[in-house]
């Protein structure tokens, strides 16, 4: 199985995975890994784009996994190949809740994490964020030429469902 998830930051993209990879026991990729140079002394610098869909080549090329991310420029090899793209849309504020509980678990050490950002790129990410939510996304949805392969999720029960249905 090939599952593409799709959602805005905050949105649940890398508990999903890690639950949906553990539950149908097929490894999952988070893009920002790729994506972002984690290398870097400042939060928010690039990887090498060769670098980069080359990773996603690698990925793609795989028997059957769980690739999650905002992105939808760069992936299109990822969404050619899926069987499923599930995009994930729960509330806004919901989604802002967890970016500044993510920030903080990431600030106090509960959270391990090698990003290295700052209030200042919180604030920034919940303000891209609401672009992306209200308009890029919703016309990523109308635009896309897999409709066929697409699934929209609004709430965790909502997953847990499409899980079940998944593994049947």
């Amino acid at each position: 199985m090939k599952l593409h998830i799709i959602g805005g930051g905050g949105s649940g993209k890398s508990y999903i995975s890690a639950l949906m990879s553990r539950k149908l026991n097929i490894p999952h990729y988070e893009l920002d890994d790729i994506f972002w140079d984690n290398e870097a002394d400042v939060y928010g610098v690039k990887a090498p784009e060769e670098e980069r869909d080359r990773k996603l080549k690698e990925f793609v090329s795989r028997e059957s996994w769980i690739i999650e991310g905002v992105y939808r420029a760069w992936v299109g090899p990822s969404l050619l190949a899926a069987d499923k793209i599930i995009v994930l849309m729960p509330p806004l504020s919901l989604q802002e809740e967890r970016i500044w509980k993510r920030h903080q678990e990431r600030i106090s050490g509960v959270a391990v994490s090698n990003k290295r950002e700052t209030l200042e790129s919180v604030r920034e990410l919940i303000e891209w964020n609401r672009d992306y939510n209200l308009v890029k996304l919703p016309r990523f949805i109308e635009s896309c030429e897999y409709k066929d392969k697409l699934i929209t999720v609004n709430n965790n029960l909502d997953i847990l469902e499409l899980l079940a249905a998944l593994t049947e």
